[in-house]
């Protein structure tokens, strides 16, 4: 028997659950569950009568997304073209990557036609921030390794894993402003959220990921401005206490030596002075200097559309055999900056492309932040933060051409938006922000 439409949106709504839970923690968790949203999708399309029906919620600011995804992805298949190289990934696990952004417009319609309900979201978001959060302690004291990293390269696993984090602080507001739950579950919910967050929080640490640190303080201040917005003012005592007691912890376990956060911060400015004074361009961060002044010279030649896939790497070894970079760069396939990589690889075109992807996302959530109803300005918020915490990942790593990078700013995001339309749908709320 063919699923009723009921039974779609309650398959989307533990699919998103899982996409949460499983993204850092499954090692193809990345691409099994968005993979079997499209294979569901296809079936609901072909099965479904009246299915299309179901498409006529979807309105232009989701067409905006859609149109942002799409020339992201456009230009990124054009350059694959001219120059018949694909990308593909660490691992050889992303030679669709170019792709991913078109399925993502695709899965986008999709949901909201079915749309999910977001408490599924919030319990996917929590059991995955709990497990990165066990995997990096099981990995750091009974395996004694430098850096958790659950198998994978250990700066998506420390950036996922504090996003993870911090949406769960937002889940906790969720769960504070839930309806039809007793005060007992509310607080239960409230702090099983705050322990997810804590839990990703600290992977994040101890995966001694540098990069995505620099987002914690942007990640904080924004829960706590949402906490200030949607809760009473009795809650709110209880909110900025927790806010302070987070703080307070995360710099207790910073300051441990045995977390290591402090020996990598070190480490970074020891590597940033011997570059500049001492010409030592070997280092971590002397590496990634080297990566971005290269990425740098080549915009210049070709500031339009860049140098293409392929022939960046290419052009860059050139410069290492002419002595102009260090050998060292030649070990990795981008330069360690999305902005930068894109910029070099795509020119302003891929700049435009990248800015695009970027600024939809935030314009469209920033809209909804001072909206009347609480779920939805947590879930604006949640939004939100994908976006910043991935422009700041992407600062000092190329997050995008990594599979659960890429997989993890089109899932997540793409989730918060379609969970907060069907909130405004169900709630009755219009497009357009409530003003205060």
């Amino acid at each position: 028997m063919v699923a009723s439409l009921s039974h779609w949106q309650r398959l989307n709504s533990w699919l998103l659950a899982a996409f949460a839970a499983l993204l850092v923690v499954v090692s193809l968790g990345y691409a099994l569950v968005p993979l079997t949203v499209a294979v569901l999708a296809v079936v609901g399309v072909v099965l479904s009568p009246g299915v299309f029906k179901r498409f006529g919620v979807v309105d232009r600011e989701d067409g905006l997304w859609c149109l942002a995804l799409l020339a992201f992805a456009g230009l990124w298949l054009w350059d694959v073209w001219r120059t018949g190289t694909w990308p593909v990934g660490e691992g050889n696990q992303g030679i669709l990557l170019p792709l991913w952004p078109v399925l993502a417009a695709a899965l986008l319609i999709w949901l909201r036609g079915h749309r999910p309900l977001p408490w599924h979201w919030w319990i996917g978001v929590c059991l995955g921030a709990w497990t990165v959060g066990g995997i990096a302690l099981y990995e750091r004291l009974a395996l004694d390794v430098s850096r958790a990293d659950n198998g994978m390269n250990a700066i998506p696993f420390g950036n996922l894993s504090l996003l993870l984090g911090g949406l769960s602080l937002l889940a906790a507001l969720w769960w504070a402003r839930a309806s039809g739950l007793s005060a007992r579950w509310r607080r239960f919910g409230v702090a099983l959220a705050v322990g997810a967050a804590m839990s990703g929080i600290l992977a994040s640490l101890l995966s001694g990921t540098r990069g995505g640190w620099l987002s914690a303080p942007l990640l904080l201040w924004l829960c706590y401005r949402t906490g200030r917005e949607v809760l009473g003012a009795a809650l709110q005592r209880w909110w900025q206490g927790g806010m302070l007691a987070v703080s307070l912890l995360l710099a207790s376990v910073v300051v441990l030596p045995q977390s290591g956060v402090i020996d990598r911060v070190t480490l970074a400015v020891d590597n940033v002075q011997q570059y500049w004074q001492q010409d030592q361009r070997g280092s971590s961060v002397g590496l990634r200097l080297e990566m971005w002044r290269s990425g740098w010279a080549l915009f210049q030649e070709r500031p339009v559309t860049g140098w293409g896939e392929g022939q960046l790497e290419a052009a860059r070894d050139a410069m290492v055999a002419a002595g102009e970079l260090h050998p060292g760069v030649s070990a990795y396939d981008q330069l360690h900056s999305d902005i930068i990589d894109t910029t070099a690889r795509r020119g302003l075109l891929g700049l435009a492309s990248l800015l695009l992807l970027y600024g939809v996302p935030i314009f469209l959530f920033s809209r909804r932040l001072a909206h009347g109803n609480a779920g939805i300005q947590i879930l604006a918020a949640a939004g939100l933060m994908v976006s910043l915490a991935f422009i700041d990942f992407g600062l000092t790593q190329s997050m995008l051409r990594d599979v659960r990078g890429l997989s993890g700013f089109l899932g997540l995001s793409l989730a918060c938006w379609v969970l907060l339309r069907g909130e405004e749908a169900r709630c009755g709320a219009i497009s357009q922000p409530v003003n205060r």
